[in-house]
């Protein structure tokens, strides 16, 4: 299937590995002049370098803490400068440490509140403005099947990707009439640092081994199995495409079936 993005700009967040990394290589691998930022200069460096060397595409790699205001706003002038304005925006971001109510200190609501909820606004209202100068845009946010059915000791996450997704719907209806869509994917239990890292809190708490751990996260999917980046990158890619131009405003889970509900 011709996903008719080919030459366009995408920028793609949080992007040196995992989800973030998988969205980059499969839009690259679509013909997309890919960005990439990460807080790592080096990581994002070699990635960008063997995504490019394997998609035969120009990625160019940016650092930067998307949680802090002034460096989105060199990220996207430093893409502009590089590439152009992005016609498509995936935004990622790593999530807040597992916490409970016993354990979220005060201070940390607001490290999360920049780094989850004010990113992904401070990137689209970046983004935007020339999308709707050219009346043709994709926005995808990669949130969390947490959204639908809150996890237990993600507290932090729970609270502001709920945020991003309540101004991402909200957005999806105002810019609709400009042909930019906005859209969220929400992963369940992707094979990722992150699940490590949640099963590793888990295993700390419970007195239990890691492997044992990451296991009891895998019971609860049907399908009995951790999802692969690549999986939800395929879904990412499409949402970006010319093929997904009257799907906006949605919020798509991509979870093996772990999500209970009709809705």
């Amino acid at each position: 299937m011709d996903l008719g993005i080919k030459g366009k700009v995408a920028l793609v967040t949080a992007a040196s590995k995992g989800l973030g990394r998988a969205c980059a290589e499969e839009l690259a691998r679509e013909g997309c002049r890919v960005a990439i930022c990460s807080r790592t200069l080096a990581e994002v460096e070699r990635a960008a370098q063997e995504i490019s060397e394997t998609a035969h595409t120009e990625v160019m790699p940016f650092q930067a803490d998307v949680s802090q205001p002034a460096a989105v706003a060199a990220l996207l002038e430093g893409v502009r400068k590089k590439l152009g304005d992005p016609d498509i925006l995936v935004g990622n971001a790593g999530g807040p440490p597992p916490t409970t109510f016993a354990s979220a200190k005060l201070e940390q609501f607001e490290q999360a509140f920049q780094l989850t909820l004010m990113s992904a606004v401070r990137l689209i209202h970046g983004c935007v403005p020339a999308m709707q100068a050219r009346k043709w845009g994709r926005i995808v946010l990669i949130t969390s099947v947490a959204v639908k059915m809150p996890y237990p000791n993600l507290l932090l996450s729970n609270v502001f990707r709920s945020g991003v997704t309540a101004y991402m719907k909200t957005l999806a209806t105002e810019l609709a009439t400009h042909g930019i869509t906005l859209n969220a994917v929400l992963p369940g239990i992707i094979k990722t640092d992150r699940v490590t890292q949640v099963a590793g809190d888990r295993a700390k708490r419970e007195g239990i081994g890691q492997q044992q751990a990451e296991q009891d996260l895998i019971r609860p999917v049907p399908m009995q199995r951790l999802g692969q980046p690549r999986e939800l990158a395929a879904l990412v890619a499409f949402l970006a495409s010319e093929r997904a131009s009257f799907i906006t405003g949605t919020n798509t889970p991509i979870d093996g079936g772990i999500y209970p509900g009709l809705l």
